[in-house]
């Protein structure tokens, strides 16, 4: 892929890891967290690099703040798949395939 994506936490140089909590979607720079937690609050800037160029792009800082009130969005079950027809690979090699479900 000509870019890649990451994203930054509060301020440079601490980046978002993945983990069993975070993800972040190389296909569509989106990122992902599972269960927001108190630490999970700040701030998150979205780094796209061209690797082909070398240069990088921040976009503005989103924050995320945790509601203290209980109230929770009611979201209907959704699951997100865009996978293609077909996915080439060579014998050896590994294939990644995103899919997330959201809801409640």
């Amino acid at each position: 892929p000509e870019l890649t994506y990451a994203w930054i936490f509060n301020e440079y140089p601490t980046f978002v890891h993945q983990d069993n909590r975070r993800f972040v979607s190389q296909e569509t720079g989106n990122l992902y967290i599972a269960k927001v937690e108190a630490s999970d609050v700040g701030n998150y800037t979205c780094v796209v690099t061209n690797v082909v160029t070398n240069s990088r792009v921040l976009g503005p800082p989103t924050p995320l703040i945790l509601r203290n009130d209980g109230v929770m969005g009611e979201y209907e079950p959704k699951i997100e798949v865009q996978f293609p027809e077909t996915v080439p690979s060579a014998k050896g090699t590994t294939v990644k395939l995103e899919c997330f479900a959201l809801g409640k």
